[in-house]
C-alpha cells in the first residue's frame, strides 16, 4: 500500500468531514465552495502555515515531529482510532528501510503456540484467536460451536471474507452493517500499523474486488480500535444471543488479539450459550466414534 496515497486520503478526509461550526472557525460571506474546512483553516487550527499543511496533505510525513502530529490531532478533531493511525502513518514515512512487519508478528503466522490454546480451552465461554486480518487462528470448543456456519469444517478462517463473501454472515449478525463497518475500519486501522504485510495487501485487494460494500467502507478511510462490543447474533441451533465481546491483548504474540464473548447471568442467552455447550459436545462425541463404527 503507497503510503503517500494513504496520508493523503486519509488527512484530506478528516478534513472534509469537519465543518466550520465544529472546529470553531468563523464563517464570512456567502456560500462556501469546499467540504468542510478549507486547508489554511486546518493549518491555522494546527498553528503550521498553509504551505507546510500542504505538504502534508500531500502525503509527505517525512521528518514530520511530535507535536506537529499532536497539533494536527486537535486540530482535525481525532479520535483515539485516528490518532494512533496518523502516527502508524507517521511512523511508516520517517522508516529509514522497509521491514517486512510480519516476520516479527507472531500473530501473522498461521497457528497460535500451544499456551495460547490452553487459555482459550480454559475459558468457559465462545473465545478464538485472531491476528490483524481478521484470521481466526484458534478457537475453544464454544467459540468453535458458535461460528460452526463460518468454520464449514475446517478449524480456521477469515472473518472479513465471511462477513462479506458468505451471503449467511447477514444471518448470522442480526447487526451486519454495524460490525462488517467496524471490521474494515479494524482492517485500515492494521492497514496503517502494518502496511507491508503481503496477506493483508491481497484481502483488501480480494474484497474490494468482490464486494460493494467492502470497497465503498474501505475508501471512506475510517479506522477503529476495538476494545469492547455488543452483538446479536442468530445461531441457526442455539438461535438468539446477545453477548459482548472483550479483547485482549497478548504482550508475548505481538499482532495477535483474544476475543471472548461474556453474557449477563440467567439471561436467555446464559440457557442459549448451555444448549450450544451440549450440543458441541453430543456433535465432537459423535465425530469421535464415527471412525470407529466405520470400522465395524
Amino acid at each position: 500500500m503507497d503510503n503517500r496515497d494513504e496520508v493523503r486520503d486519509f488527512l484530506t478526509s478528516r478534513r472534509e468531514r469537519l465543518t466550520p461550526e465544529e472546529a470553531g472557525v468563523p464563517v464570512f460571506g456567502g456560500k462556501r465552495r469546499v467540504k468542510g474546512l478549507r486547508r489554511e483553516e486546518v493549518a491555522m487550527l494546527a498553528g503550521m502555515s498553509t504551505d507546510y499543511y500542504t505538504r502534508l496533505e500531500r502525503g509527505n510525513l517525512t521528518g514530520v515531529s511530535v507535536p506537529v502530529l499532536d497539533g494536527l490531532a486537535r486540530a482535525l478533531r481525532l479520535d483515539e482510532a485516528e490518532r494512533t493511525h496518523l502516527f502508524d502513518l507517521a511512523e511508516t514515512a520517517n522508516a529509514a528501510h522497509r521491514p517486512t512487519r510480519e516476520s516479527r508478528r507472531p500473530g501473522s503466522r498461521a497457528g497460535v503456540r500451544l499456551g495460547v490454546q490452553r487459555i482459550l480451552d480454559t475459558i468457559h465461554s465462545p473465545a478464538y484467536a485472531r491476528n490483524g486480518r481478521m484470521d481466526i487462528l484458534a478457537t475453544n470448543r464454544l467459540g468453535r460451536a458458535l461460528f460452526s456456519d463460518a468454520h464449514r469444517g475446517g478449524r480456521t478462517f477469515n472473518l472479513a471474507r465471511y462477513l462479506f463473501l458468505d451471503p449467511a454472515s447477514q444471518d448470522f449478525y442480526r447487526e451486519w452493517q454495524t460490525v462488517a463497518a467496524d471490521c474494515v475500519a479494524a482492517l485500515r486501522t492494521e492497514a496503517g500499523r502494518n502496511p507491508y504485510d503481503r496477506g493483508l495487501t491481497d484481502l483488501v485487494g480480494e474484497l474490494s474486488t468482490r464486494s460493494d460494500e467492502f470497497r465503498t467502507w474501505w475508501a471512506t478511510h475510517n479506522v477503529k480500535l476495538h476494545y469492547t462490543a455488543r452483538k446479536t447474533l442468530h445461531h441457526a441451533i442455539a438461535g438468539d444471543l446477545e453477548l459482548t465481546g472483550e479483547a485482549l491483548h497478548l504482550p508475548g504474540d505481538p499482532g495477535l488479539t483474544i476475543i471472548t464473548y461474556t453474557f449477563e447471568p440467567a439471561s436467555p442467552t446464559e440457557q442459549a450459550v448451555a444448549f450450544l455447550a451440549s450440543w458441541s459436545a453430543r456433535e465432537a462425541a459423535a465425530d469421535s466414534a464415527s471412525p470407529a463404527e466405520a470400522d465395524t
